[in-house]
């Protein structure tokens, strides 16, 4: 099927840099501070009604938000700079309509060698992503295919627009998916969805993706940006350190054995009692008010 091969050569391939791709629009987006750090491949904002949420927006449209090197450098250390940022409550990661990101620029990549890749630790760069102790929404419209799959992975919660298209297409280009790709996936699909995608190269589509748990939640494209903002002002609502160590909890589930994880719960639960936001908490339940959490 002219398809996936198809589809995939011009989304990864040389067409993809042709700049024949018209730009899509960025209408349905807030505006932008001007006081922004200059950035040539991100652009980024804090948003919200309490000003707490950092928004980072990929920003290489004619490129279907290709995810070359200096794209990396400069998301991770805006995500960096929000996750120190004691005003910021959790962090968003979107593109555009068009795409989230369609993959990795396979023009960067193309002559490099197993040599290069292990002396110069090729994707050092996404380290940033996975270290930040903020919750991180991926709002994905459009295209997430290979790297943009993976980024998306990466993230802690995934809102969807309708419209949106997954995959890991590696396999078509001789591959395979090189930043948690292999490994993310079937932790959240499962082994033989997982198994499906990486050996076939076939997208799938957010309906599907929510289905089978890549996905939390579907929107309609111009909704998205504001339902995963409503989530993350949602986030803000409770104690920064508690959820801070709540996503350590959850993400432990992904990297150990059931019996070591539940033993790293056990330890992160009873360590909220030393803090003033637990008593904070537990108290004003009892007392029937809201809650004034420290900015821990």
């Amino acid at each position: 099927m002219a398809s996936v091969r198809s589809v995939t050569r011009f989304l990864l391939g040389k067409n993809l840099f042709s700049g024949n791709i018209v730009p899509a629009s960025n209408s349905g987006f807030v505006k932008f501070y001007s006081a922004a750090p200059a950035y040539e491949n991100i652009k980024i904002d804090v948003v919200g009604s309490k000003k707490n949420v950092g928004l980072i927006q990929l920003n290489r449209p004619k490129a279907l938000n290709a995810l070359c090197k200096p794209l990396f450098v400069e998301l991770g250390k805006a995500v960096v700079d929000f996750d120190n940022d004691n005003s910021i409550a959790a962090i968003i990661i979107t593109g555009n309509e068009k795409a989230f990101a369609a993959g990795a620029d396979i023009k960067e990549m193309q002559n490099n060698t197993y040599s290069l890749n292990q002396k110069g630790g090729f994707l050092r760069e996404w380290e940033d992503i996975g270290n930040c102790g903020k919750p991180i929404i991926a709002a994905v419209n459009g295209f997430a295919l290979g790297g943009g799959c993976e980024l998306a992975m990466l993230c802690d919660i995934i809102y969807a627009g309708e419209k949106a298209k997954f995959g890991q297409p590696e396999i078509n280009i001789g591959t395979i998916p090189g930043a948690g790709g292999t490994q993310r996936l079937p932790r959240y699909v499962g082994k033989s969805k997982a198994m499906e995608i990486v050996l076939t190269g076939n997208f799938i589509d957010a309906q599907e993706a929510e289905k089978m748990g890549l996905v939390s939640r579907v929107f309609p494209v111009d909704k998205l940006l504001e339902e995963s903002i409503k989530l993350a002002e949602r986030i803000g609502t409770h104690s920064p350190l508690i959820v801070k160590l709540a996503k350590q909890s959850v993400n432990q589930a992904y990297e150990t054995q059931l019996k070591a994880g539940l033993q790293f719960e056990k330890s992160i639960f009873y360590g909220t009692f030393a803090t003033e936001d637990r008593k904070e908490g537990m108290t004003a339940f009892v007392e029937k008010r809201a809650p004034n959490f420290k900015n821990e």
